[in-house]
């Protein structure tokens, strides 16, 4: 979790930030989880890679802000994947169902929706946060 979900979005950054800082423009956008700003039950380190995600946006929104580079962070709630086909735990497996409970996920193409709005504000408009998730979502 770490490597995928902390340092994956440090190298990604690391990646493209010079040659947007370059051209002073561009657009970076990462996506973080609802679990980012509460945590459930046995997702502890979860929790805190996607937290961590949203602070280093935060940090790097104030970082570039003299530049035209924006910046997004995209926490998705609950989501129709496959996740649940990679659980081995049980307990955290337990969890899982009984928090989604009776709940509706949402699809794929909402959290695309999500994106699309924040990459197509005008230029001088950047969505730093969006928090989507589905209405039955507490």
């Amino acid at each position: 979790m770490v490597d995928v979900n902390i340092k994956g979005v440090l190298y990604g950054v690391a990646a493209v930030l010079p040659h947007m800082l370059e051209k002073n423009a561009g657009h970076i956008l990462t996506t973080s989880s609802v679990a980012g700003h509460e945590v459930f039950p046995s997702s502890a380190v979860y929790s805190g890679t996607k937290f961590a995600v949203r602070i280093m946006m935060e940090g790097l929104a104030k970082e570039v802000a003299q530049s035209n580079i924006r910046t997004t962070s995209i926490s998705p709630g609950a989501v129709q994947t496959e996740l649940t086909n990679t659980i081995t735990d049980e307990e955290v497996l337990s969890n899982f169902k009984k928090s989604a409970g009776s709940m509706t996920p949402l699809n794929s193409e909402d959290i695309a929706e999500a994106v699309f709005y924040a990459v197509n504000q005008p230029e001088n408009v950047d969505v730093n946060e969006v928090v989507v998730r589905p209405n039955n979502q507490g």
